[in-house]
């Protein structure tokens, strides 16, 4: 089981460390264990009831009225709360307890009662994708542990695939043609899952190639389509060589295509892209770059 110090608990949290000590004190609302060296540290069930705290605070509790509650009577509050609200930091919190809890009949309720009240694309943009980031943060800081990870992007991504599943296939002859795939050892999946599903909604032509694909598969695919734009994300270093010269291949490649690149080997970083390689910052900017793009291709000259 993991273990966090107090800064670990304010990071993950939003409450500062020194609030934290005051409400040791004051309500004995948590007690940390300590080292055989007299090192304080928390354990995952003390984040847990730090996340449950922070919820309830933000939504109008008083911290007395929290401390004195039951494991129960919180966590009967923290569901009330987290069905109720529509604050979408409220649901982040309510998601991140169901991860860690391995709840998937809470995770269920929280989606799909966003998604009957704002849409699947706005649950995707306002609460999965800042969840997502969330889980990064707790990954690298071993606030999580691969189960649980592995639980909740499974789940995120069955409901992906069945919006994707939903959407009729462009009819249009003149569509606008993507291909979609990941490099080689490449598998972080949701982000060009997701890419795949606006793409579709905007009546495009999508060839979804996904995970670890080898550029010589890829030659062969892009021969046969002939697609106007690829998509990628590059969220590892890719195999046996820099991400410059990863980007500088497939543009030799494919000339005649324009490359549209995101993820953490691109964005924020010194790269020099060659001219037909673009890069997508985040996904608002996919968005309005797939609006802006979609009508000017596909208009016969």
């Amino acid at each position: 089981m993991a273990n966090y110090s107090i800064k670990d608990l304010e990071h993950l949290s939003g409450i500062k460390a020194h609030t934290l000590r005051i409400w040791e004190q004051r309500y004995a609302l948590i007690e940390p264990s300590r080292t055989d060296t007299n090192i304080r540290f928390y354990d995952q069930e003390d984040l847990k009831l730090v996340l449950n705290v922070s919820l309830l605070k933000d939504n109008g509790y008083k911290i007395s009225k929290i401390a004195s509650m039951s494991k129960e009577e919180m966590f009967s509050a923290v569901i009330e709360v987290s069905e109720k609200s529509t604050n979408f930091a409220d649901q982040i919190y309510a998601l991140t307890l169901s991860m860690i809890d391995l709840d998937e009949q809470r995770f269920e309720k929280i989606i799909s009662t966003n998604i009957l009240k704002i849409g699947f694309e706005r649950t995707m943009m306002n609460v999965i994708t800042p969840f997502l980031a969330k889980i990064g943060i707790m990954w690298v800081t071993d606030a999580i542990n691969p189960a649980q990870e592995h639980f909740i992007t499974h789940l995120i991504r069955q409901k992906i695939m069945v919006a994707i599943d939903g959407q009729y296939p462009a009819t249009d002859a003149n569509a606008i043609k993507y291909m979609l795939f990941l490099p080689e050892g490449e598998l972080h999946e949701l982000n060009l899952l997701f890419a795949n599903y606006l793409i579709k909604a905007r009546n495009n032509r999508v060839i979804y190639l996904g995970q670890t694909l080898p550029i010589g598969d890829l030659r062969l695919a892009y021969e046969t389509y002939q697609p106007e734009y690829l998509l990628t994300v590059l969220t590892s270093k890719p195999l046996e060589m820099t991400t410059d010269e990863y980007l500088k291949n497939l543009s030799n490649l494919f000339p005649k295509s324009k490359i549209l690149v995101s993820g953490r080997q691109v964005v924020g970083q010194d790269l020099r892209l060659p001219e037909n390689v673009i890069q997508i910052t985040s996904l608002p900017n996919l968005i309005s770059f797939l609006e802006e793009h979609s009508m000017a291709v596909a208009t016969p000259a």
